[in-house]
């Protein structure tokens, strides 16, 4: 059953954190800048329980993540942080790279007048420059149609090239949700399409609001999706409807361009979307705009002019 989205805020209150109480995955988070691990009753600071042996950024820890993972296996307990999620930035705020992936769900190309890929999936980048946390305004670009896209987003925890799908899922680091914020006057300006910079006006690429490694998700490869637009549900689906799994899109990836810890996967949107509606609908000033996917969390967003 599709998972509706949560409550506006979660408040984590101090108390003791002991990791190896919970279920044998875990959840990082960007609580201010700092790497913290995400518990039940509330944030550990990395930096200061590993003694300085990992600092506080948070994009360092992918480039040690074998040896991050084994030392949370031990974390000690420690001193805890209230969380208000609206202090969360991206769990990789500064990947090296942002690949995305176009047309991946049947109804979404169909929507879109395209022809649903066959042997290879449509990919193109976000700059990097895009990515934001899991909650804030977003700044709507003057005389533009803002449209929405929910994504499962994959982080790199390993690197991987030409990696076979068999290995594909040991080279994530975790996963996330993701919202390709798209802004179609742009896209379709010109003699022909073009994604990326339509895609990467400033915080045009929301990631949150933690990383959730893959042992803590009932089925990576079965997740509800979806987005609200105050209230009203816009997108709903599941990720075993992509056409290429996450697996498969590592393996396409990796067969060309090395994929680095950090580095940031979108792996394609469901049906749903403005661009795709009679008559089109694009995102307002004062819209709120909600994306969650099952067992990982929700991104929240309000638009201004």
């Amino acid at each position: 059953m599709c998972r509706g989205p949560q409550p506006e805020r979660t408040q984590y209150i101090s108390a003791s954190f002991t990791l190896r109480a919970q279920t044998a995955g875990m959840r990082i988070a960007n609580l201010d800048g700092r790497l913290v691990l995400m518990g039940p009753d509330g944030a550990l600071d990395v930096e200061r329980a590993s003694a300085g042996r990992f600092t506080s950024d948070p994009q360092a820890v992918y480039g040690r993540w074998d040896e991050f993972v084994d030392w949370v296996a031990s974390a000690p307990d420690g001193p805890l942080t209230a969380v208000d999620e609206d202090r969360l930035g991206s769990p990789s705020p500064r990947p090296g790279q942002v690949f995305a992936i176009g047309l991946n769900y049947s109804e979404h190309a169909a929507e879109s007048g395209f022809e649903v890929p066959d042997a290879d999936p449509p990919v193109f980048t976000k700059f990097p420059a895009c990515i934001t946390g899991a909650r804030g305004d977003v700044r709507l670009p003057p005389g533009g149609n803002t449209d929405w896209e929910v994504e499962l987003v994959a982080v790199i925890g390993r690197r991987a090239f030409q990696v076979g799908r068999q290995q594909a899922w040991s080279h994530v680091a975790g996963l996330s949700v993701g919202q390709d914020l798209s802004e179609r006057r742009s896209q379709m300006a010109g003699p022909s399409p073009q994604f990326s910079l339509a895609k990467s006006f400033p915080r045009f690429g929301p990631v949150g609001p933690w990383l959730v490694t893959l042992d803590e998700v009932a089925d990576p490869d079965n997740l509800a999706i979806g987005a609200t637009i105050n209230g009203e549900t816009v997108q709903q689906s599941r990720t075993n409807e992509l056409i290429f799994d996450v697996p498969t899109i590592i393996e396409k990836l990796s067969a060309v361009v090395p994929l680095a810890p950090g580095d940031i996967v979108f792996t394609g949107t469901p049906a749903g979307v403005g661009m795709g509606r009679t008559p089109p609908r694009w995102l307002a000033a004062g819209d709120e705009l909600v994306s969650y996917v099952e067992g990982i969390g929700e991104l929240r967003h309000r638009f201004v002019a």
